[in-house]
This record gives structure tokens, C-alpha cells and sequence, in this order.
């Protein structure tokens, strides 16, 4: 291990033991997003490769990995102990060379299905932007974001010249995480797929923004949505 990449470790490790465990980020108890482990053209999973080599395939998933990682670092930090910040930037200078080879295996892709120049370079920009815009999300975004930073913290740790592993093996659980789920431990608390209790809103039960106590009794009575 080089001197930078222990510094870099060292920093990133130190700061995860002063945060929060991810698991308790937003949630006390987060649903489990875990899946198999894929090769690159199943399903969502990411973009279609039509003929690609397994090469290929790879190069396409540790893409995938890379965007989905900076889509964190970009829109998670409003919640700094996730360090998705300072997790993205450690694995963009630990993994520098594999991702280099993986964008010239990409070029070649694209340059092969493309005889113009232009329009590989083209295809080559669409797929990137396509990739950014599949990991875009709002309703699922404490999800995504705990998965996201409990892989760049697994890939900061990663050997050198296999980032492509942890992309085969948590590809899954990255796209899992786009669909939204609320609290696990408290199913019946504020979910997106849970029963919401409500106050009763009848007009006698309330004088403006107070309960009536007379007409419906000493304490506000909740109802299910």
C-alpha cells in the first residue's frame, strides 16, 4: 500500500468512526436492498450494450458504479456523515487506473458500433448522460444515499484493479435503492407504502386551531388515512 493511499484510507476511516452508523442515518432499522450479484446486461441494471464483450460489459458497470457514486457526492451532502464527498474523491485517485482503462475500453465500444467519429463520440456522451440521469432521484433519496455511502466506503477499501468486483457484486443493490421504502423497525410510523394517523378533522371537534374538549372529548383522537 503507497503512502497516499494509506493517508487516504486512514482520513476516510477516521471520519466514518466519528459518524453515525449509516443504518441510523434516517431510519432506526433501513429496508434491505441487497441483491445477487449481475454481469452487466441483465435488466435494470444499466444501459443495453447491444454485442458487447464481457469487457465490455464490465467497463459499462464500473461506469455505472462511478456515476452513481458521484451522484451521491453531489446530492447527499446534506447530510455530512455519510461522506459521500470524501468517499467519491479518495476512489477517483485510488481507482484512477482502472477507471481509465475502463473509459478507453467504452471509447472502443462505442468507436466499433460507430464508424463516424463524431457519432461515437456522441453515444460515447449519451450513454455517460443517460447513466447520470438513471440515478437521479427524490422520493427514494435517504435510500439511495445510504447505500451509496456504504459502497464507496467498501471501495475505498478495494485492491487496486478490482473496483470492477464491487461493481458485479452491489450493482443490484444500487438500482434496489432507487425505489422508495420508509422505516422498517416501526412499519406503521411515516412510510411510502405504510398507514399515516391523521387528527380527526371534523369541524365540531375543533374552535379554530383548538380540539373542542366538550364536543369530542380530552385528548385529540387520531384516525388512519
Amino acid at each position: 500500500m503507497t503512502v497516499l493511499r494509506s493517508v487516504l484510507a486512514t482520513a476516510v476511516a477516521v471520519a466514518s468512526l466519528a459518524a453515525s452508523p449509516a443504518s441510523a442515518q434516517f431510519f432506526m432499522k433501513s429496508h434491505d436492498f441487497s441483491g445477487e450479484p449481475v454481469r452487466g446486461d441483465e435488466p435494470g441494471i444499466g444501459l443495453d450494450l447491444p454485442d458487447a464483450t464481457e469487457a465490455e460489459l464490465t467497463a459499462g458497470l464500473v461506469w455505472n458504479l462511478r456515476a452513481a457514486l458521484n451522484i451521491a457526492a453531489l446530492q447527499c451532502q446534506f447530510e455530512p456523515t455519510l461522506l459521500t464527498v470524501p468517499q467519491y474523491n479518495a476512489m477517483m485517485i485510488d481507482h484512477a487506473a482502472e477507471l481509465k482503462t475502463t473509459y478507453t475500453t467504452l471509447t472502443k465500444y462505442f468507436a466499433r458500433k460507430n464508424k463516424a467519429p463524431r457519432a461515437a463520440q456522441n453515444a460515447l456522451d449519451q450513454f455517460g448522460t443517460r447513466i447520470y440521469g438513471g440515478f437521479s432521484t427524490s422520493a427514494a433519496q435517504f435510500n439511495f444515499c445510504q447505500v451509496a455511502s456504504n459502497i464507496g466506503r467498501d471501495a475505498i477499501f478495494m485492491p487496486r484493479g478490482s473496483l470492477h468486483l464491487l461493481a458485479k457484486q452491489r450493482m443490484r443493490e444500487l438500482r434496489n435503492s432507487l425505489v422508495p421504502w420508509g422505516e422498517q423497525r416501526f412499519p406503521r410510523g411515516i412510510g411510502f407504502d405504510r398507514t399515516i394517523l391523521l387528527p380527526r378533522m371534523d369541524a365540531r371537534c375543533w374552535k379554530k386551531n383548538e380540539w373542542n374538549t366538550k364536543a369530542c372529548g380530552p385528548t385529540v383522537q387520531w384516525v388512519a388515512s
